[in-house]
């Protein structure tokens, strides 16, 4: 782990507003789109990249753009590591300086980061006053929690009903994407080389998902156009019959993320609530490769 101990806090608010009574915080790999802008009350706090051994926030001092390229060039190391908890503690006590009473804290799956734990080692520093979540999940898949907490924050409820609200949304997700090649998940360890293998052989397209926190290989398909419509069909399944969310996560991929979009919204139809297109960032960038393209479906009511 790169640790940031002793170092300013890296923190980046969207809207927050002092004397809420509960302050939400995540992490950069929620994604949240950017015309949501100061919207909503969240504090978010970023993994870092490093490339070639120079390390960066992600977000912010490394970009898409960089990473890509690294990638591209097979003799560039790229990594990823979770914030220190010394980040966590200056965010909180930023927030609790500023008036807040409690503090829920979202994060991505703690079994592709460390990110959780991280948040925990800091939150037992303020005596019970900050309630970490495991969304078990990433992108926007946590974004939708987030920011259902974030609403629930705002209208006044306490920690525990917040912390409730956070986990509840983000068991109302599911996350299908599609890439190029396993070889990235696999080089850093967050698909197993067993998996990688049966993903990747005869030459098909594998659909993964995240299950119980975990990528998983989902389907195989045999082109790039089977793997989209597959990703159409297991979104609207996903949806089921009430209202739901959408966002579409891609990375270099605009023209098929486009595609898979118009596709699924016309397929729910008046269903549909919210939707979002968004590049992913740095971090999931460096795991999945170019050419991922992603739909997280928000399920308005659980199931």
């Amino acid at each position: 782990m790169l640790g940031f101990a002793g170092s300013r806090p890296r923190t980046r608010r969207i809207g927050y507003r002092a004397r809420m009574p509960v302050a939400v915080v995540t992490d950069s790999t929620a994604y949240l789109p950017a015309e949501l802008g100061g919207a909503h009350d969240l504090t978010v706090v970023p993994l870092t990249v490093v490339i070639d051994g120079t390390s960066g926030d992600e977000g912010t001092q490394v970009t898409i753009d960089e990473v890509a390229r690294a990638l591209g060039a097979r003799r560039t190391a790229v990594s990823t590591s979770r914030p220190a908890p010394a980040q966590f503690v200056s965010a909180y006590r930023a927030l609790f300086d500023a008036g807040c009473d409690g503090i829920v804290s979202l994060h991505l799956s703690a079994k592709l980061s460390g990110t959780v734990e991280a948040a925990q080692l800091a939150a037992a520093e303020f005596d019970g006053r900050v309630a970490v979540v495991d969304s078990m999940t990433t992108g926007m898949g946590l974004g939708f929690a987030a920011l259902a907490a974030a609403q629930v924050a705002r209208d006044g409820a306490g920690l525990a009903e917040v912390k409730r609200a956070g986990e509840a949304h983000a068991g109302r997700v599911s996350t299908f994407f599609y890439v190029d090649t396993l070889e990235f998940l696999r080089r850093g360890g967050r698909i197993g080389a067993a998996s990688a293998l049966v993903g990747t052989a005869l030459s098909v397209k594998p659909i993964l998902h995240v299950d119980e926190g975990m990528i998983v290989v989902r389907d195989r398909v045999r082109t790039a156009g089977r793997a989209l419509a597959r990703l159409v069909d297991l979104a609207v399944e996903a949806a089921g019959d009430g209202t739901a969310d959408i966002a579409v996560h891609h990375l270099g991929a605009y023209a098929r993320a486009v595609a898979l979009m118009d596709e699924v919204t016309m397929r729910l139809g008046d269903r549909l609530q919210d939707c979002y297109l968004t590049e992913i960032g740095a971090v999931v960038a460096a795991h999945v490769g170019p050419g991922v393209v992603g739909i997280v479906v928000h399920r308005r009511e659980g199931r």
